[in-house]
């Protein structure tokens, strides 16, 4: 990976490892469609304005059908799903269980037509990663706790799915443009929602601060990043910094909320991990050079932002 690839790999890392504590505060104090069209109302905001002035809008029209697509499956649906789940799961457990993606990509690109053959390492990666997915949501899938997992597992697909379809169908979209206007598009999806939902007090400081900080943080500058990501080291290796991830969702929510920190979560952490890392990896030279060489145009096709 070159420097540039790590500088993008490390910024991912931290920035979508902190939206379950923001959210898990919000959440307390916000209902979760006026939650999804703040954070997507306000990155519109910041984006269209820069969108516009750098004229790469036009661009849009001719992908329009696979950008609403995206907009769906990486924006609409995991972000409400993600937020209704945390007000019944820890901010820690919602990042765990979301760490699947990497293993659940495989999966997707597999039936996607990917033609890299799954050795046995990948295959006992899949099922190790999916042991410890099992371990951690195991004790909660009695009573009401079934659905909120149901939930995250949606969530995880979707993020593990978003980044194929960003990388065959919109490689050439301008970072910017295209995340203005998919967020514009899902604040206008869920205006209505949020008007019916909206709190009869003001939200305090705290919550506030949550919201502000999923907007500018975790999606206006992470989307930036996270295309730029896709198109440096292709999509298969831009979710791998979910491993990271979920050890900053946890530290987060032990630190700042005081979730527990049990033996089983540890556990679960390290199958999730070391699942990923088996799953992802490439095992014989000729599986290595097939990857790069998918790469390449993505990276020669990198639009200025």
């Amino acid at each position: 990976m070159s420097r540039r690839g790590w500088v993008l790999f490390a910024l991912m890392s931290v920035i979508w490892g902190i939206p379950y504590l923001m959210i898990k505060v919000a959440v307390e104090e916000v209902s979760a469609p006026v939650l999804v069209f703040a954070r997507t109302a306000v990155g519109a905001a910041i984006l269209m304005p820069l969108a516009v002035r750098a004229g790469g809008l036009g661009v849009l029209r001719r992908h329009w059908k696979p950008l609403v697509l995206f907009a769906v499956i990486e924006m609409m649906v995991p972000w409400l799903l993600l937020t209704d789940a945390e007000r019944h799961l820890s901010s820690s457990m919602a990042g765990l269980l979301v760490a699947a993606v990497p293993i659940i990509a495989v999966v997707v690109g597999k039936i996607a037509g990917d033609r890299e053959r799954l050795g046995p390492l990948r295959w006992i990666g899949l099922l190790v990663g999916f042991a410890g997915v099992a371990l951690l949501a195991a004790p909660h899938l009695t009573g009401g706790g079934f659905w909120p997992i149901v939930e995250l597992f949606i969530v995880a697909l979707g993020y593990a799915t978003a980044p194929l379809l960003a990388a065959r169908k919109l490689a050439n979209v301008p970072s910017m443009p295209m995340t203005a206007a998919c967020l514009s598009l899902a604040a206008l999806v869920y205006a209505p929602a949020a008007i019916l939902t909206w709190p009869a007090a003001m939200p305090s400081g705290q919550a506030l601060a949550a919201i502000g900080g999923l907007a500018v943080i975790c999606t206006v500058l992470a989307f930036l990043v996270f295309f730029e990501l896709i198109r440096e080291v292709g999509p298969a290796r831009a979710t791998v910094f979910t491993y990271v991830n979920p050890a900053v969702a946890v530290v987060a929510g032990v630190v700042f909320l005081g979730e527990p920190l049990t033996p089983a979560i540890v556990a679960a952490f390290a199958l999730i991990l070391g699942g990923s890392v088996l799953a992802t990896s490439r095992g014989s030279a000729t599986a290595r050079g097939t990857a790069r060489r998918k790469d390449t145009p993505m990276t020669a096709d990198r639009q200025p932002t």
